[in-house]
């Protein structure tokens, strides 16, 4: 992205971004002929990091020449709120500015009386930022609120000359459900680092026929900055590469909650002091997290008896440390509040924690980040957390019951773990569509049993790499997959259960086992 390796070595994400402020400033730019983003806009919403920026007039027509009725729009992806069972975003994108953006939404296709307004998030991009000439690129998001538990609604996305409420442009309609008001059960889809590939694409069509009622997607998502060192170098970083993601992504996201949380490749300096500017311009996620300036992609939820709790390791994270500490510790403060909070509460059995970088893995990549298990792990067994999904390691390995960085159980494939009693179990499923990894024990898996006593390994410190044996790498699986999750609620006492499957991109099953816990 423009900053010497040897600077950039030394930088962090924040000195990084004013690197490259000061390099490609606004006064080299009008000298270009540019003008302010607002001004060509018209009014279009610009997050403050973002603000900044100019925007030379030729890399898009006018808004007020742009005849809407040529515009189409694309990359549709939904997001819920901060309540699940009454608030969802609807986010979107077009290919140039476009006037007055809004959202149709109605019970039936033919009943989209109601209207709402979209707001647009210019996200501008000079070129030397990257491998790109200037670009625009324009995130359009409309949240809707006071929706009805467990209801599914149509709706149309558009723009002045655009409406998706006209019969020839029926086609265009998506639908999404809300989070029930009460238990039952439901099926969520989880994997990390997929990016743009035809693995990719298998992926997503074998998720959607899944009807997962939300996916979580645990960082590294689209791969603009392909370098993913935390590091502005020169990395062949294009932020285009967010428009094929998002358009690969429709088929399922238009429909499914797309719940992400961010990974290394998901920090880009040039944007913001935190590197997440580009995201916070292209998703729109629930906003009850502990510090919405820094850690944008902190945040929780609820559908049915589960919680679902979005962490950033980047603030964690020895082996990267581009943000290692930007939140001042407030993340782990929070986290674990809402781990309390959860646990006592009547209403939820379960709880989920997905995120990027591993607390258990062999990959010879990455293997395990030593922040995490310094930081996370211990809150994990204390609030006996049910299950905890990570990405980063791009190939599929799942441990046995651990506690205290020991086997407390031997967890088989088809074996129930009780985290309430025994410990937790961690899944990397981070084979979703980016070149795959290695192991340096052989593949164990459903119908391919091939387990070893120990493998080879390493963890991540604050000191380097140090290696280490491990007993607790149950399975491994090295191609591409996607996690399943069935929840099945039960009466009180009785035991409710998490079905977990890993299922490879051939749509067989290759791992499966079950969390199981008292119901409240």
């Amino acid at each position: 992205m423009g900053v010497p390796d040897q600077l950039a070595e030394r930088m962090s994400m924040a000195e990084q971004h004013e690197y490259l402020r000061a390099r490609f400033s606004r006064r080299t730019m009008i000298r270009g002929g540019a003008v302010t983003l607002g001004a060509v806009t018209g009014g279009a919403f610009v997050p403050g990091a973002v603000a900044q920026a100019a925007t030379p007039t030729r890399t898009f027509a006018s808004a007020a020449t742009v005849d809407g009725s040529l515009v189409a729009p694309f990359g549709r992806h939904l997001a819920y709120g901060a309540d699940a069972r009454t608030e969802m975003t609807i986010s979107w994108q077009v290919p140039v500015a476009v006037k007055k953006p809004f959202v149709r939404i109605g019970a039936h296709p033919w009943d989209l009386s109601r209207k709402i307004e979209a707001e647009v998030r210019a996200l501008y991009t000079p070129a030397g930022v990257g491998v790109s000439a200037d670009h625009t690129q324009y995130y359009v998001h409309a949240k809707l609120t006071h929706l009805k538990p467990g209801r599914t609604y149509y709706y149309g996305v558009g723009h002045q000359g655009f409406d998706p409420a006209e019969p020839h442009l029926a086609g265009t309609l998506g639908t999404f459900t809300t989070a029930p008001a009460h238990k039952e059960k439901f099926t969520f889809t989880a994997f990390g680092d997929q990016g743009v590939s035809y693995h990719g694409l298998a992926n997503d069509s074998l998720i959607l026929g899944q009807n997962p009622a939300f996916h979580l997607h645990a960082g590294d998502i689209a791969y603009a900055d392909p370098a993913g060192a935390g590091k502005a170098a020169d990395t062949g970083f294009d932020s285009r590469v967010w428009d094929q993601f998002l358009a690969q992504t429709e088929s399922v996201a238009k429909s499914v909650p797309w719940m992400v949380s961010y990974g290394n490749h998901d920090m880009e300096a040039w944007y913001s002091p935190n590197g997440y500017g580009g995201e916070e311009a292209r998703f729109s996620l629930p906003d009850n997290g502990p510090d919405k300036k820094n850690l944008p992609g902190v945040y929780s939820f609820v559908h049915g008896n589960t919680a679902i709790i979005s962490l950033d390791p980047n603030d964690v994270s020895f082996e990267i440390p581009a943000n290692l500490g930007i939140s001042g510790g407030t993340q782990t403060k929070w986290f674990e509040a809402q781990l309390k909070k959860y646990r006592a509460s009547k209403d939820i059995d379960f709880i989920v924690v997905f995120f990027h970088h591993c607390a258990y893995c062999t990959s010879t990549a990455h293997a395990s980040e030593g922040g995490v298990r310094q930081e996370w792990v211990p809150l994990f067994e204390k609030y006996t957390v049910d299950l905890v999904i990570n990405g980063h390691n791009h190939q599929y390995e799942r441990t046995d019951v651990i506690k205290g960085d020991k086997v407390v159980k031997k967890l088989p494939i088809g074996e129930t773990a009780y985290p309430e009693t025994e410990g937790v179990v961690y899944v990397t499923a981070g084979a979703a569509g980016r070149s795959l990894y290695a192991f340096t024990a052989p593949d164990s898996y459903e119908g391919h049993l091939n387990e070893v006593d120990s493998v080879a390994s390493f963890i991540n410190t604050k000191d380097g790499k140090v290696n280490e044996t491990v007993v607790w790498s149950r399975v491994r699986y090295l191609n591409y997959s996607f996690l399943r999750v069935d929840v099945e609620p039960a009466p009180r006492g009785h035991y409710a259960r998490l079905k977990v499957s890993g299922i490879a991109e051939t749509g067989d099953r290759i791992d499966h086992f079950t969390v199981a816990r008292k119901a409240k």
